[in-house]
């Protein structure tokens, strides 16, 4: 080798080990601080301004006061993100969930040649009545631990119980209705 090819790998080299000089030490000067416990805290409910404590989540009224003031229509329009997962109409299939015709008062996982989940044949004695209803749409995972349904339920409860009211309206012959 010739002495420039020597001066120019030098240089080369020694640029190289500079750079990984300033990235050692920005590495240390810059160094994170890692928590004790990864992730961060959700915030709290605002204090009440009078007593100083969290505002206590409202309850829903029972099912049957809301069935009562309950509109069909407006629960066939609120199923709409349903029907890509069940059929609502008389002998329709099954998609991804069973068919939901005279569902209302039907025992649970009772659709012939739908594959149901575990938690769900487990309850197969229990019939969907209206509060059962109320329950699994509401939150179906937490309602029914080990589920496969991904919806993530519907939080309005005046929105639940026009559902339930249309639900009970796809039968031959309407179940009565729980009184308030």
């Amino acid at each position: 080798m010739d002495i420039e090819t020597n001066k120019i790998a030098g240089a080369a080299l020694s640029t190289l080990l500079v750079v990984m000089g300033l990235n050692m030490i920005a590495g240390i000067v810059f160094a994170p601080h890692k928590p004790a416990v990864p992730g961060f805290d959700l915030p709290t409910p605002e204090l009440a301004a009078a007593g100083g404590a969290a505002a206590a989540p409202v309850a829903d009224e029972p099912i049957a006061v809301r069935l009562a003031k309950a509109d069909p229509a407006k629960g066939e329009k609120a199923v709409g993100a349903c029907k890509a997962c069940h059929t609502f109409e008389k002998g329709g299939a099954n998609k991804i969930g069973p068919h939901l015709f005279d569902v209302y008062a039907r025992p649970k996982a009772s659709v012939d040649g739908f594959a149901y989940s575990a938690a769900m044949k487990a309850k197969s004695g229990e019939k969907w009545e209206a509060e059962q209803l109320d329950g699994f749409l509401k939150n179906p995972k937490a309602y029914m631990p080990g589920t496969i349904m991904a919806f993530a339920g519907l939080g309005k409860p005046d929105t639940r119980a026009d559902v339930v009211a249309y639900l009970n309206t796809l039968a031959d012959a309407p179940k009565p209705l729980p009184k308030p």
